[in-house]
């Protein structure tokens, strides 16, 4: 009884540590950024506070980066929520020099709590010039997994089963991945189109010009600034 009763403590421990400590998504899945070298590690939603951690290379000689203080998280009802505190990088007007090209910076960011079922957020700096913006973060460990894999697919060159795995992935989306679903087309309607589908990839780029889905302009203007339009 002695073991049975430890399992049991240690099952309640662990519980009542995720109630206190809130969810943790790791390598989230993104939609769109507005600077290419910036990823987001991790995302810490707990009932008193919300943590993004974000990492940033640096490519150019002499570069420079700041979090300005204007930074908020937007919720899907368009909810803003106010950076409180940056971590590991200068507030500007002062700013971080990058020693090297290459080097990365890693900082944080903390904003107030998320209200309960919020599955993904964007998180937009407003500032005059240079100003970064993740659109589409997705709070969900499993599907950013499923969408690691269709990425590693295009990766390994297998065109073919990526196509497939977005396909599904779109007709499983529900309201719940509305952020992150415009990104799905965008990565299908580009695989289409370079494997010579254009029936096929005209079809999904209609759909995703017809729907409703968040942030849909800027994936559109994205697909038409490489040449994909229809």
């Amino acid at each position: 009884m002695i073991a049975k009763r430890y399992f049991f403590y240690t099952v309640f421990l662990t519980c009542f540590a995720t109630v206190l400590t809130g969810q943790v998504y790791d390598n989230p899945a993104v939609g769109l950024k507005s600077v290419q070298t910036m990823e987001v590690l991790k995302v810490e939603a707990s009932p008193d506070r919300t943590v993004l951690y974000l990492s940033v290379e640096n490519r150019i000689k002499g570069g420079t980066f700041c979090a300005d203080r204007n930074i908020y998280v937007i919720c899907p009802d368009g909810t803003k929520l106010k950076l409180q505190k940056a971590m590991g990088i200068p507030q500007c007007p002062d700013t971080y020099r990058f020693r090297k090209e290459g080097e990365i910076l890693e900082f944080s960011l903390v904003f107030p709590a998320l209200a309960p079922g919020i599955h993904w957020i964007d998180v937009i700096e407003e500032c005059s010039d240079n100003c970064f913006s993740v659109y589409g973060i997705l709070l969900n460990n499993e599907l950013s997994r499923k969408i690691d894999a269709a990425v590693a697919y295009v990766n390994r060159g297998q065109t073919d089963s990526a196509i497939g795995a977005y396909t599904k992935l779109i007709s499983e989306a529900g309201s719940d991945e509305a952020g992150i679903a415009g990104s799905l087309y965008s990565d299908l309607i580009s695989l289409l189109y370079g494997k010579g589908y254009t029936a096929s990839a005209a079809d999904y780029y209609r759909r995703l010009a017809a729907s409703e889905l968040p942030r849909k302009e800027l994936y559109i203007g994205n697909l038409n600034f490489r040449g994909i339009k229809y």
